[in-house]
């Protein structure tokens, strides 16, 4: 899952990506709100945590130019303001979640997991598919029960699909959630990782689990 962090504390920037890369999080980074609007704008993000007292441009206006321009990704207010009106602006201009400083990373990861999943129509921490199941909190997949070894790219791919399952998706789109900004898209590193993440699958299942579909993208077959 990709996450943009607009926030130009450098040190506490720092510190959430590295935390939550941690948990396995690729996470971009703007240190003001002009540059922060113009990657949401571009890419495509799993969440985006956002800063309001940014010194170029508020957060609550960059809330509501997304907004405005249909951008639907899932929105947390990071923020030392603390008053209710505030708060109940964000939410009421679009935002997810609301998270005063100072914060835990525990809760912020959480905060942060919670926002996607409900995005996706999930209620479940867990994902279970037929005969997959993923633990995404323990980065673990099983195959009728029992775990795969997967690299850390691996399992990232794989749970993407899991959560658009049963949709087909491009190689584009699983390249814009699972690698940050510096990924070069000429590069042969997303292939390599499906052809290891297919073999796996069909391993461990007996059959083809990951699909391809020509033209179009990949699939999971997991009933």
């Amino acid at each position: 899952m990709r996450l943009l962090i607009i926030e130009d504390t450098k040190d506490l920037a720092t510190s959430m990506k590295k935390g939550l890369e941690k948990t396995g999080f690729v996470v971009d980074i703007s240190y003001s709100g002009q540059d922060g609007e113009e990657k949401a704008y571009v890419n495509n993000y799993d969440a985006i945590l956002l800063d309001l007292n940014l010194p170029d441009k508020d957060g609550i206006e960059i809330l509501k130019y997304l907004r405005s321009e249909h951008i639907d990704t899932p929105v947390i207010i990071i923020t030392a303001r603390d008053e209710v009106e505030e708060r109940a602006l964000g939410l009421d201009l679009g935002a997810d979640d609301y998270l005063t400083k100072p914060f835990q990373l525990l809760e912020l990861r959480a905060r942060v997991q919670a926002v996607i999943r409900r995005f996706n129509g999930r209620t479940s921490p867990d994902i279970s598919i037929g005969f997959l199941s993923i633990n995404p909190a323990a980065r673990v997949a099983f195959i009728y029960g029992k775990a795969l070894p997967l690299s850390v790219k691996e399992f990232d791919i794989l749970e993407y699909l899991a959560i658009k399952h049963p949709h087909v998706i491009s190689s584009e789109e699983i390249a814009e959630h699972i690698y940050d900004e510096s990924f070069d898209p000429f590069s042969s590193v997303l292939r390599v990782h499906l052809t290891r993440l297919r073999k796996k699958l069909a391993e461990a299942a007996g059959t083809d689990v990951l699909i391809t579909m020509r033209g179009k993208g990949y699939s999971l077959c997991v009933e």
